[in-house]
């Protein structure tokens, strides 16, 4: 649905983008990640045709955005770091505005206004003027903006900005509900949010790509294990201590059980050595899981990497 090639952009001498690439399967839900100044919101202005790539292609929808920019416009929903409202018309009158810019139909217009407006929770506030909405309530007539042409692909810059954690848990649940019936790219701050909404991740710094995955293998730490056992501390962890793959080994005791946290060597796959190596020792094997990282963890790790 999204296939960004190899694109670059300069400001004058300063390049803000290197030769970012990705993809995003139609129904997916990525998330859009970098510190500031790391060239999110320049991408997503080429996404969205605002911006011409000095180098590499876009194509959205099989369209590309420099040789069919108005067939991609149709196709897309964009809702801008900075929310772009009118204060003085009501919401209403707003998203019939946004729908006439957008080339809905007279037919259509009050349809697709009805449409967004329940899909979006305006209900109550539909009548009133923007300037005496809530935070919370503006954001959704952003989005609202962005969905009344119903578009197949949504591009969010930072929709949650300034919210409160009960606003914040209200736009990820509309932005959720989206995920399978839009494409959406959501470039945001808070990573707890792309946890629980994004079915795959790319993290940019200094205008390039540093990781692109899913969150779950993004999260999943190489060359790491967590083992739950019925066993003696002491007697296991120097058990491990002999196995020549294992590097480190933390170990508590946890209700009359050993919790152990063993880092080895990830260019061996020391599981099925392990579990053999605990049966006949007679102990039993409670659990044995993959140890994972927070997106916080990985981000930071990322972002915060001296470049070779």
């Amino acid at each position: 649905m999204i296939e960004v090639r190899s694109i670059s952009k300069w400001f004058g001498p300063r390049q803000v983008l290197k030769d970012i690439s990705f993809h995003v399967e139609r129904g997916e839900i990525l998330g859009f990640l970098g510190p500031n100044g790391a060239g999110k919101t320049t991408s997503l202005r080429i996404l969205t045709g605002f911006f011409p790539p000095d180098k590499g292609t876009v194509e959205i929808a099989g369209y590309s955005i420099t040789q069919n920019p108005l067939a991609v416009k149709q196709k897309l929903g964009y809702f801008p770091e900075h929310n772009p409202l009118y204060p003085e018309m009501t919401v209403d009158r707003y998203l019939r505005f946004a729908a006439g810019v957008k080339g809905v139909g007279a037919k259509e217009e009050t349809k697709r206004v009805n449409a967004v407006v329940a899909e979006c929770g305006l209900e109550n506030v539909r009548h009133r003027l923007i300037k005496r909405l809530s935070k919370g309530y503006k954001q959704r007539v952003g989005l609202a903006q962005a969905l009344v042409n119903d578009p197949e692909v949504l591009l969010l810059d930072e929709p949650t900005i300034g919210l409160d954690p009960k606003q914040i848990y209200e736009i990820r649940q509309l932005i959720k509900a989206l995920g399978g019936q839009k494409t959406v790219i959501l470039s945001t701050h808070i990573l707890p949010e792309v946890s629980m909404v994004c079915t795959k991740v790319v993290i940019i710094k200094d205008g390039q790509v540093v990781a692109k995955d899913t969150p779950e293998h993004l999260t999943a730490q190489k060359g790491y294990v967590e083992v739950l056992i019925r066993a003696p501390k002491d007697e296991f962890t120097a058990y491990l201590r002999n196995i020549p793959e294992i590097k480190e080994v933390e170990a508590k005791t946890e209700d009359n059980l050993t919790r152990a946290y063993i880092h080895f060597d990830p260019q061996y796959e020391i599981r099925p050595k392990l579990t053999q190596g605990i049966v006949q020792q007679g102990w039993e094997l409670l659990e044995l899981t993959p140890r994972r990282k927070s997106l916080e963890e990985v981000f930071v790790q990322l972002v915060t990497k001296e470049a070779s």
